[in-house]
């Protein structure tokens, strides 16, 4: 999307202030009233929607003027991307959990997992889910469960295990293909996701190595659980595999995506989890799943573009770059920003969608390559979102140990979280994960998207 050169005004920025104002001040006040899961009790697009009406309250300009340009930034091309690829990668989370997939990982995995090495079986297992589903929460919840009666049966750190879940499935959904912080990363810095992937995991391997490590060493049980077999079978893991491999080698997302769907319902058909008709049912469960984070985007495009015309974006850039002096500090600057901005909001997707344009100005003034910024904008979110006390994640996570844990507790054994950031500052100032970006630069001069 090329850009006006516009005169830097901090009053663009206001509308984007309320946005994030009003998310965060409502889930504050449930919070201290006592309701669960506070933070997601207002919809992150009626939020956007108040942002939105605030810029056509203080924007100068004629209604229609402004209109046009929230129509432009709700329509440009990465934005209709992203939201497609949301609704496809719903829709195969949805199917490929109907007919079994989920369950049969599990199962695989608490098969053939030496009863010795729950805590990091636990860690690998949540890592594979997240991963092959897209999703930290939903890998928690399949795990958590499970993990906790383990934990029980093996005299194990109760804290020690759920930080294992949730270590695991925060890596999973910081490297999946079809994750929405990944899809949501990519598209704000114009990159392939396969691209991010081989810069993001040389990032998180070491981390998530030493990580089971430690599991290994400090997670062994007291008593050994009776070892179980577990219901499964390896063809319902096949769509995950399919997915997670042609995304690798480049195929087509929406062409991954379709294929995945394609194969799990034929799997479920004749397995008979489903006919035909639930099967699309369950295709459009999965979109309407999406529904929240697809208007959310549609909605911040269009924000962004209006925020961006009256000058907020510059206002915002100005000051960040007084304390960036070139490519290292304008790398932890993405870093910290959303960073912060997901401690805001509690969620890393939105973080990722609120900074992704500011990033991406980033990289062309100081020749940050977006690859890594993508790889970045995933991180610091995903570090942030799975250490935060009232997020969803660590919400659910604790409450199905019944009272037993507070977040307070497992917080300090978050060590993935805790590695993953000394990794990624590593990566920074020894460009170690930069392999694929010195084999190919980028090209910035055939680069106009976002200018």
């Amino acid at each position: 999307m090329k850009q006006e050169n516009v005169k830097a005004s901090f009053k663009g920025l206001v509308p984007f202030f309320v946005f994030i104002g009003i998310y965060l001040g409502s889930g504050l006040m449930l919070q201290s009233q006592g309701v669960e899961l506070a933070f997601y009790q207002l919809p992150a697009p009626i939020a956007a929607f108040a942002g939105i009406v605030t810029a056509f309250i203080l924007f100068k300009g004629t209604i229609n003027e402004k209109f046009s340009t929230f129509v432009k930034g709700c329509g440009h091309q990465d934005i209709i991307i992203m939201c497609i690829i949301y609704l496809l990668a719903g829709a195969f989370a949805g199917v490929s959990k109907a007919m079994g997939g989920v369950d049969s990982t599990v199962n695989l995995g608490l098969t053939y997992i030496p009863a010795q090495y729950i805590a990091a079986g636990l860690f690998i297992i949540a890592g594979f889910i997240s991963t092959a589903t897209g999703t930290s929460v939903g890998a928690i919840v399949a795990i958590a469960p499970i993990a906790v009666g383990l934990a029980e049966k093996g005299g194990l750190s109760l804290p020690l295990v759920l930080s294992a879940v949730m270590g695991g499935a925060m890596f999973g959904d910081n490297l999946s293909i079809i994750s929405d912080t990944t899809i949501a990363a990519t598209r704000t810095q114009g990159v392939e996701m396969k691209d991010k992937f081989r810069v993001n995991i040389l990032i998180t391997a070491p981390a998530a190595i030493i990580t089971i490590i430690l599991l290994i060493i400090f997670g062994r049980p007291e008593i050994l659980p009776e070892v179980q077999n577990y219901d499964f079978s390896l063809i319902k893991i096949l769509p995950y595999l399919f997915v997670l491999g042609f995304s690798l080698i480049g195929m087509n997302v929406f062409l991954v995506l379709t294929g995945g769907i394609a194969l799990s319902g034929v799997i479920g058909l004749i397995y008979g989890d489903f006919t035909v008709l639930t099967f699309s049912k369950e295709i459009y469960n999965g979109f309407v799943g999406m529904n929240e984070i697809f208007l959310l985007s549609f909605l911040t495009g269009g924000l962004a573009a209006m925020v961006t015309k009256a000058g907020g974006i510059q206002w915002l850039l100005e000051k960040i770059q007084k304390s960036i002096r070139g490519p290292k500090t304008a790398q932890l600057g993405i870093g910290a920003l959303v960073g912060l901005t997901d401690m805001a909001v509690a969620n890393n997707t939105v973080a990722i969608i609120i900074n992704g344009s500011i990033a991406k100005k980033l990289c062309r003034k100081y020749e940050v390559d977006p690859r890594k910024s993508a790889a970045i904008l995933d991180i610091f979110s995903c570090i942030a979102q799975g250490f935060i006390p009232y997020g969803a994640q660590m919400l659910i996570l604790v409450g199905f140990a019944g009272g037993k844990v507070t977040p307070l507790e497992v917080m300090p054994l978050l060590w993935y979280q805790q590695l993953l950031l000394l990794a990624v500052i590593v990566s920074v100032h020894i460009p170690f994960a930069d392999g694929l970006m010195r084999k190919k630069p980028w090209v910035w001069e055939v680069d106009t998207e976002n200018l």
